[in-house]
């Protein structure tokens, strides 16, 4: 652990003194996290991927986050790992709805996949992507569910109606309302669990007399 350490500590400095748009580059919890400016993402990806100190071959995972109280609300993270180096990087970019971050589909080819991920569920636009479509909501969704100003009523649902024999389109229904639960036992008909006899006496109304008599 400590050698890895020291060894990320290192390409952090490398990245911060030796790339431009480099934001900033450390270690954080035992991993390399780079922020990179927009422009600049596509030339540090192509040499994390290429480059014999990083040799970052595989992007694990592209995912976003929201915070709607920045003017730039989304943060683009990229997960990297190095399967001949045992070591992992996560590069981060900042965006808004308007502004497309570059694609890097042409670098990791899988990227494809996240990028219509990302742009489906947050909104977020990718330029040089090709088919940049949705991927898991539905044909004419509208909206991005995981933006954290997303409503949570409103909208319509898709479902199989076996009645009609066919794909209907409703609007969403919250069938079943909150319930508030006793957590010490909702259940009168469950076995009473070892030193748990005097509660269980108690929720059927037993009353224990002097030893010897029996109770009722």
């Amino acid at each position: 652990m400590v050698e890895l350490a020291g060894r990320l500590g290192s390409l952090a400095v490398t990245l911060a003194t030796g790339f431009t748009g480099i934001q900033s580059a450390g270690v954080e919890k035992g991993e390399l996290v780079v922020r990179v400016e927009r422009d600049s993402l596509v030339g540090l990806m192509t040499a994390l991927r290429d480059d014999k100190r990083f040799a970052f071959q595989q992007m694990m995972d592209l995912c976003g986050v929201d915070f709607p109280e920045r003017e730039e609300r989304f943060d683009v993270v990229y997960n990297l790992l190095s399967v001949t180096l045992n070591q992992r990087c996560r590069v981060i970019v900042t965006t808004n709805e308007t502004i497309p971050v570059p694609s890097v589909h042409t670098i990791w080819s899988a990227a494809t996949w996240w990028e219509r991920e990302c742009y489906d569920l947050f909104g977020v636009l990718f330029s040089g992507q090709p088919d940049l479509r949705r991927i898991l909501t539905d044909y004419g969704f509208e909206g991005h569910p995981l933006r954290k100003d997303f409503p949570l009523t409103g909208y319509v649902e898709v479902r199989y109606d076996v009645d009609r024999r066919a794909v209907i389109y409703e609007p969403v229904k919250l069938t079943q309302d909150f319930r508030n639960f006793d957590f010490v036992s909702p259940w009168e008909g469950m076995m009473t669990l070892p030193g748990d006899e005097k509660a269980h006496e108690g929720r059927q109304g037993i009353v224990a007399g002097p030893p010897g008599q029996a109770r009722s």
